[in-house]
């Protein structure tokens, strides 16, 4: 018999769900199965569960053809499951490196009815709050099992479904099943404590309780959290029904329920003011209905006076303290921000150069009416007209043609600005002006922190490229790579996000979870890659024409990406040598800012007739449709010119090194988009063997393109100019 079954329900998790599934299927102990449950989720949860179940026997994939919700999805999965034990864990959730091989040990050991496991909760910016284990057991609970009547505290850890494994058969027996609803852990968790014979705690933290920043219910506002209620009536009913046997741990019971309703009633981003009062009264009655006759262990201090003004039914006293409490704690906060003002504001003064004036002139321009034809575009921090932004531009004029764009770019890059475009040069009052007044702001990366979000604005984000390395809030699992990277200040400006587009079903995954927020994502396809769709041989033979490139040459584009961990690497490449192994008619294309100084040192000669520096270069569009092959590394340039359907080699000198460093999203080496080279030998070689044309780098090809390149038909830009700017829903949208 299998050991555990994990039971993995999914929905709305596709950010998260590969971690939460590796965590599982990367554990030493291999006696386990996942029952992966797609509760009929809109994004891509359910195509992820197959493809994990597509390559691991262990994995099972279920995919319901409506909504259920947490509890029976969860049901459904333990109905499908044949492990000795059932572990219920979320799809957002994952667990601790090698803790499965102590949980084995213990269920092996002493095969408890219930084992309680511990957890910490992991929040956005990587921070870990420990759980309530160390104050219920301050003393180790050992190894033996007991019944809940010998030690009650054990209902002070939270009542949550993924901090205990269950004996399968014992959960049959009792016929327990999830309720459907909020908080159906509830009705679940206690009594599965009160049943057992047995219970076992392992004070080994275990799993990561995922504090999400967005999507989670219990940052949700609403009157669903009013179903707390039937779920502690389940719990009473369940008790009455077993008669006599629970009466000693009522009062226990009854004062975990009073403090469960107080939580959710005291955390304001559950219930809105105007509910408070219904939700206090419902409290009340309950507190009236389920009372022990005994009574029960009140607590001390204001946590009591608040039990014993919901005992009276006194809302508004219990209101008034609560106003008093958030007072106190709202003036501490001002306090101390304000004594970390003294500084700056003395100093504010001495600040009112002419950078100083120019925000003082944006912050005025905010009061003035948002212009409700102007479209703001930028792309790379200003250096020109490029990327996606641009192929949105173009769209725009033809389709939006009410709509006046205008770019903003650096004064250094006015002269790379195409005729007939309109721009301001950043820096400048018009500047200030546009980002103040314009009604759509449209960029590849973030606008500066000083650019606030009006109401009447509308901000897209466009990206660029597709992400193999981490990105956002996952970089701070890898300093190295990430510096001295501001991740509140991050957030701050991925919240000014109205769109983001994506470029496919993975991408839009990772920015789930690098970007938490509630922007709307549009998974479109690249609108850069357009261009590289409609394109046709007229345009590529002009191109290489332009650029003194003979139709009958093989052009290689070599693209690395940059190491940011590393600003002096440079990868192992010598331009002499690899265009002498393309033959005779080998030119190559070298997209790279340091390779042109580094290659012409004394001593170095290079065949500059074959070779050209391509860095400066605006449109990387035109350089991908001149090569017939591509050599890159971790660089997003793969995903775009699989577009095209040409040989790509991916050239990983520095792969593990890379990989720990900076830390990426998929081993791009085990998934290549053609053929691999970890040696500049073998690079060598692969050209001198046209292996890079071979029968397997091909079929690698195909696989990656079915991945990440279904969406660039030609019109992504299109999708995106209707919906953003024409108010045309697009089908392939979908809220973060």
């Amino acid at each position: 018999m299998t050991l555990i079954s994990f039971v993995v329900p999914a929905f709305r998790v596709q950010g998260y769900l590969r971690e939460c599934l590796d965590s599982i299927l990367g554990q030493p102990e291999t006696d386990i199965e996942v029952i992966a449950v797609d509760d009929c989720s809109p994004d891509a949860s359910g195509d992820i569960i197959d493809e994990y179940a597509a390559r691991d026997r262990r994995v099972h994939s279920v995919r319901l053809p409506e909504n259920v919700g947490l509890g029976p999805a969860r049901n459904i999965g333990l109905d499908r499951a044949v492990g000795e034990y059932v572990w219920f864990i979320d799809g957002d959730d994952w667990l601790t490196p090698e803790c499965l091989t102590e949980v084995a040990e213990r269920l092996r050991g002493t095969r408890p009815d219930v084992l309680l496991v511990d957890h910490v909760r992991t929040h956005w910016n990587d921070t870990a709050t420990r759980s309530a284990m160390a104050e219920v057991f301050p003393e180790s609970p050992g190894t033996g099992t007991f019944q809940l009547r010998d030690r009650p505290e054990a209902m002070r850890l939270l009542h949550t479904a993924w901090n205990r494994l269950v004996r399968r058969e014992f959960l049959v027996d009792l016929g327990l099943r999830f309720a459907p609803g909020w908080y159906e852990d509830v009705s679940f968790s206690y009594p599965v404590l009160m049943a057992a014979q047995r219970i076992g705690v392992l004070d080994r933290v275990c799993v990561n309780y995922r504090q999400r920043r967005a999507g989670a219910i219990t940052r949700t506002r609403g009157d669903r959290h009013f179903e707390v209620f039937p779920q502690w009536h389940r719990v009473f009913h369940l008790m009455d029904s077993w008669g006599s046997a629970t009466d000693a741990l009522r009062p226990a019971v009854f004062e975990r329920m009073i403090w469960h309703y107080l939580t959710v009633l005291g955390n304001g981003q559950r219930i809105a003011p105007e509910l408070r009062p219904a939700f206090f009264a419902q409290i009340t009655a309950d507190y009236e209905r389920w009372l022990p006759p005994g009574g029960y262990p009140v607590p001390d201090g204001v946590e009591g006076i608040k039990h014993r003004l919901v005992a009276a039914g006194r809302w508004r006293t219990f209101s008034a303290l609560r106003t008093a409490s958030r007072a106190r704690d709202t003036a501490r906060r001002k306090a101390r921000s304000a004594r970390r003002r003294v500084g700056p504001v003395a100093r504010r003064g001495a600040r009112l150069t002419r950078d100083g004036l120019l925000r003082e002139y944006y912050r005025a321009e905010l009061h003035r009416p948002i212009d409700p034809t102007l479209a703001v575009y930028a792309a790379y921090w200003y250096r020109g007209y490029s990327c996606n932004p641009a192929a949105i531009y173009e769209v725009a004029r033809t389709l939006a043609p009410g709509v006046r764009g205008v770019w903003i770019v650096r004064r250094d890059r006015v002269d790379t600005v195409p005729t007939g475009v309109d721009y301001v040069v950043a820096g400048t009052p018009a500047y200030f002006r546009v980002l103040a007044r314009a009604r759509w702001l449209i960029n590849n990366v973030n606008f500066p922190d000083f650019v606030r979000k009006r109401p009447e604005q509308v901000h897209l984000q466009t990206h660029h490229g597709t992400p193999v390395k981490v990105m956002g809030l996952d970089q701070q699992r890898y300093p190295i790579g990430a510096g001295r990277m501001d991740f509140a200040g991050l957030l701050r400006r991925v919240d000014r996000w109205d769109y983001s587009v994506s470029a496919n079903s993975f991408s839009t995954q990772m920015w789930d979870r690098a970007y938490p927020a509630t922007y709307t994502t549009l998974e479109v396809g690249y609108p850069r890659n357009d261009r590289l769709v409609t394109a046709g041989p007229d345009e590529v033979r002009r191109l290489r024409a332009e650029f003194g490139l003979g139709s009958d040459e093989q052009v290689v584009l070599y693209a690395p990406t940059h190491r940011e961990h590393l600003p002096g690497y440079r990868p192992p490449f010598d331009p002499d040598r690899f265009v002498r192994a393309l033959g005779d008619s080998g030119r190559l294309l070298m997209r790279s800012h340091y390779f042109h100084d580094r290659d012409r040192r004394p001593g170095r000669p290079v065949d500059w007739e074959r070779v050209r520096d391509v860095s400066g270069y605006q449109r990387v569009e035109d350089l991908y449709l001149m090569a017939d092959v591509l050599v890159t590394d971790y660089s997003s340039a793969m995903f775009d010119y699989a577009v095209l359907d040409r040989p790509i080699v991916l050239y990983a000198p520095d792969w593990e090194a890379y990989r720990l460093a900076r830390g990426v999203y998929f081993d791009v080496t085990a998934e290549p988009p053609g053929a691999v080279a970890t040696t500049f030998a073998d690079l060598l070689a692969l050209f001198r063997t046209d292996a890079v044309r071979s029968e397997a780098a091909t079929k690698a090809r195909e696989h990656f393109r079915g991945r990440f390149c279904t969406l660039d038909d030609g019109r992504a830009a299109e999708r995106v100019v209707r919906q953003v700017f024409l108010g045309e829903p697009s089908e392939r949208s979908s809220r973060c």
